[in-house]
């Protein structure tokens, strides 16, 4: 991942990132070619050295099945944004300003491990609901759905765990911009109505 100084992301980046992204791609390469999968998952960092990102696949995906030549790699994604040269008050100063793109993103590479047994799809299954039922006024629990209904669903599932060996993540934004155009940037977020970036170029402001 190309990624300049001011954007490198910091170690508290990353782990939200890794905590708090709700799907990430998966891309294994085979041998017939590259296979690809949008998953939602969950971040274990107990597991290995770095941790690993678990998820699942629906069984007649082949990508599971397909031997892994090398690496495999989940690309995770924060939340991005369309930055207009507008907010920008280097644009009254001299005009010399251009559209952007803001991000945050995780390339997080490891090995893959299949999991096909129901004991740890059940338990996957139940964190994975937890992560995301958590902050609902009323959550919804495994237990809610009929026993036979659940044991059905799992048989169609096989789990995907990537235990992680390294990661490379990137927090572009506006680091690079004076601190009057970070203003304007910031305004013109929460004036979109896109809150969640304008929280994150506070936050890579003030780290």
């Amino acid at each position: 991942m190309y990624t300049p100084a001011h954007f490198a992301a910091s170690p508290e980046a990353v782990d939200s990132l890794l905590l708090n992204s709700g799907t990430a791609n998966l891309i294994t390469m085979s041998p017939s070619g590259l296979l690809a999968t949008l998953l939602p998952f969950a971040y274990d960092p107990s597991i290995g050295e770095h941790g690993a990102l678990q998820a699942h696949l629906a069984r007649n995906n082949t990508q599971w099945s397909a031997p892994v030549t090398g690496e495999a790699l989940m690309i995770l994604q924060g939340a991005d944004a369309y930055i207009s040269p507008s907010w920008y008050a280097s644009k009254a100063e001299h005009g010399r300003v251009v559209p952007t793109w803001n991000y945050s993103t995780a390339h997080v590479y490891g090995e893959l491990v299949i999991h096909d047994d129901v004991d740890w799809l059940a338990r996957h299954v139940r964190r994975l609901t937890h992560k995301h039922e958590a902050q609902m006024q009323h959550p919804w629990t495994v237990d809610e759905a009929p026993e036979r209904f659940i044991a059905g669903q799992l048989r169609a599932i096989v789990g995907v765990e990537l235990v992680i060996s390294r990661v490379e993540a990137k927090t572009k934004l506006s680091q690079n911009r004076a601190p009057a155009d970070v203003d304007g940037v910031i305004a013109g977020l929460q004036a979109r109505g896109d809150l969640h970036s304008a929280a994150d170029v506070e936050r890579a402001r003030t780290s």
